[in-house]
């Protein structure tokens, strides 16, 4: 069921404190923590702590804890000095989602072409 922890999640393990991440902020909502495969010198992701496999499921069910995803993006970004930043949702495998629970990808640090791909 959406929003309960997915035994099988690696990003529930994470915020369950199972699995180790370099956690930048963290609310009573969400989890901000680098990217493992950084694809810019900024790159951190930001989940809601409960489980919703993607960001139109996430904002369909739960728009408040959607917006609180999009506020914690930019308090990362302040947080890392960024000026410009990136948000990027991935929703689906063709579309490069590899983890399903919702996550913004913050990414920032160098000049991001558009389009970008």
């Amino acid at each position: 069921m959406a929003g309960e922890p997915q035994a099988d999640c690696l990003f529930c393990k994470i915020v369950a404190g199972e699995v180790p991440a370099t956690v930048v902020r963290e609310t009573e909502t969400t989890v901000a923590f680098r990217d493992i495969n950084p694809q810019a010198p900024t790159h951190v992701l930001v989940i809601p702590k409960a489980h919703y496999p993607d960001a139109a499921t996430l904002a369909a069910e739960a728009p408040q804890l959607a917006a609180d995803v999009l506020k914690e993006a930019g308090e990362v970004a302040a947080g890392e000095k960024a000026e410009a930043y990136r948000l990027v949702f991935n929703t689906g495998s063709a579309a490069g989602q590899t983890v399903f629970h919702a996550h913004a990808h913050v990414l920032a640090g160098r000049g991001l072409q558009w389009p970008p791909g």
